[in-house]
């Protein structure tokens, strides 16, 4: 055998093993692979890979995938879900992010500040007075303390 055989031969190794390395197998119970080369497990394809660039390839069940096109009429809410459920009441009013009506003390000149978010919101919001946390101020004083106006439009 000759040395230029055996380079060759090393060589061709070399790329076959690489190759195996490359088409490594996803880890067991993984519904898709991340942009970024992490794994997930999410049941739907939606949010998956939220925070890791979206999904590159999804290995999930068909239904899942339909589940997620389907109309969101047709979806089940949280909220729907915590009803169906003894004890529906306290579950669902934890869940929900959002309170059905504005908190007392908002009016003009007021800004409504989430405060688990550090960002305000005008009064013609559909957040207004509306977050679990927060409190009214005014625009000056959100923005002295660093919040930071919804979708960066300020009200005035």
């Amino acid at each position: 055998m000759n040395l230029r055989t055996v380079i060759v031969s090393t060589g061709i190794g070399l790329a076959f093993a690489l190759t195996g390395i490359a088409y490594a197998q996803a880890p067991a119970g993984s519904t898709g692979e991340c942009k970024d080369g992490t794994y997930t497990t999410n049941a739907t394809k939606r949010g998956a890979c939220s925070g890791h660039k979206g999904v590159k390839e999804w290995y999930g069940s068909k239904n899942a995938a339909q589940e997620e096109k389907a109309p969101k009429a047709a979806r089940t809410t949280k909220a729907e879900k915590a009803a169906a459920e003894p004890n529906a009441s306290s579950k669902a009013s934890n869940s929900s992010a959002m309170r059905t009506t504005a908190a007392a003390g908002g009016g003009a000149g007021k800004v409504w500040v989430n405060s688990s978010t550090n960002v305000y919101h005008c009064m013609n919001d559909q957040w207004y007075g509306k977050t679990k946390q927060g409190e009214y101020m005014s625009e000056a004083d959100a923005k002295a303390k660093g919040a930071h106006p919804a979708h960066g439009k300020a009200c005035s």
